[in-house]
């Protein structure tokens, strides 16, 4: 082996091995939550070992046993029907604005960004007001119908990136053999937009699941609270119990790690694939 072949793998290794030690140190917190989940109660507050020799999942059964679970089954709910609400109405404007030019397409663009800039907690007490007056407090309509909006702007943008990639030509094909402007949309915008939708629907799911003041204000009961909420108030019942604590935080983790680790291959490329138009 020629002397610059072995200082080539040389560096390899090492830099294999600072990346592992990175990764290790990165993900240390989430490797002592669960960890601490599978220790006992006792071992939980007296033994300082990263993960224990023998696990024991009492801490789960007792989270189980709560009203936990039922947070996080309507977490799940709301951020997918979120998910669905946001990627249905952000294709339609989002290709309403990349396609069609005029005065009214172009003051919803700008409305848009003023929407994003606008601090969401100036709209509490109007939201808190108006869903009082429709009946909506205190129901889970008014967290989706929230989350809907705050999402939209974002979701509107990063489609309309995509459909601006799509060339016109391939739109004028279709009409010339017979698609109307909806079936255009639907039969060959939308599949090649796949990445991008999907990017949409990682952003809005996430952004639902981890939101906590919206649902801390508009859902007052135990029933119908989602899993922010329910995390924090099981954290306050149980504040000398670390192990059933981190048990309730590894099980709020594992929805959001299964959806990604189904969904990255689409996030990556839906982040890359609208940036540049032709």
């Amino acid at each position: 082996m020629s002397f610059t072949r072995k200082k080539k793998t040389v560096v390899s290794v090492l830099i294999h091995v600072f990346f592992i030690v990175f990764l290790f140190l990165y993900n240390l917190p989430t490797i002592s939550m669960v960890g601490t989940a599978l220790k006992g109660k006792q071992e939980a507050m007296s033994s300082t070992a990263l993960i224990p020799l023998r696990p024991n999942f009492s801490a789960f059964s007792a989270v189980l046993r709560t009203n936990f679970i039922g947070n996080v089954l309507n977490s799940i709910i709301v951020s997918v029907t979120v998910c669905v609400f946001c990627i249905f109405l952000a294709c339609l404007a989002g290709y309403a604005i990349s396609r069609f030019r005029g005065k009214v397409f172009s003051a919803y663009s700008v409305l848009m960004l003023l929407l994003q800039m606008f601090p969401m907690m100036l709209m509490l007490i109007p939201l808190f007001l108006i869903y009082k007056a429709l009946n909506l407090y205190n129901s889970p309509w008014s967290v989706i119908i929230s989350y809907t909006c705050t999402n939209l702007p974002f979701s509107i943008w990063m489609l309309k990136g995509f459909f601006d990639s799509i060339s016109f030509e391939i739109e004028e094909a279709a009409m010339i053999d017979g698609c109307s402007q909806m079936q255009t949309l639907r039969r060959i915008i939308l599949p090649i937009s796949m990445p991008g939708i999907a990017t949409v629907g990682i952003f809005t799911f996430l952004n639902s699941w981890n939101e906590y003041t919206l649902a801390s204000i508009f859902l007052r009961d135990q029933n119908i609270q989602t899993l922010t909420v329910g995390l924090q108030k099981f954290v306050m019942q149980n504040s000398n119990s670390w192990g059933e604590m981190m048990s309730a935080a590894t099980i709020a983790t594992i929805p959001t790690l299964i959806f990604l680790l189904f969904a990255q291959k689409y996030l990556i490329s839906g982040l890359t694939a609208g940036s540049v138009k032709g």
